[in-house]
C-alpha cells in the first residue's frame, strides 16, 4: 500500500460540513477515507463520478397537478399539525440548494 503523504484543503460553508459529517459518522467512514473513495470514483470514471445536471425547471405550482399540490398541501399540514417544521433561515437554505 502507497504511503498517504499529500494533503488536500478545501473551505466549505461549516453546516455542510457539519451535515456531511454526521452522516459520514453513521456510516463508520472517515473524512479522509471518503475523499480517497471519490477521487478513485474520478479516475476510474475519468470524471465525476455523480451527475451533475441542473433541472429545467423547479416545481412550481403551475407544473403540478391538482391532486398533486393538494397532497403537497396535506403533508404540509401533517407536518405542521406534528410540530415537524424548520426555521426559515433552513428553509431559504434549502432552497437555494436546490437551485
Amino acid at each position: 500500500m502507497a504511503t498517504k503523504t499529500a494533503n488536500v484543503t478545501a473551505r466549505i460553508q461549516p453546516n455542510i460540513k457539519e451535515q456531511a459529517e454526521a452522516i459520514l459518522d453513521r456510516l463508520g467512514i472517515p473524512v479522509s477515507v471518503f475523499i480517497d473513495m471519490t477521487y478513485r470514483q474520478v479516475i476510474m470514471r475519468d470524471g465525476v463520478p455523480f451527475s451533475l445536471d441542473i433541472p429545467d425547471k423547479l416545481v412550481t405550482r403551475d407544473s403540478i397537478t391538482q391532486a398533486e399540490f393538494d397532497t403537497m398541501m396535506q403533508t404540509g399540514l401533517a407536518q405542521a399539525k406534528k410540530n415537524d417544521s424548520v426555521s426559515v433561515d433552513e428553509a431559504f437554505n434549502q432552497l437555494k440548494s436546490e437551485i
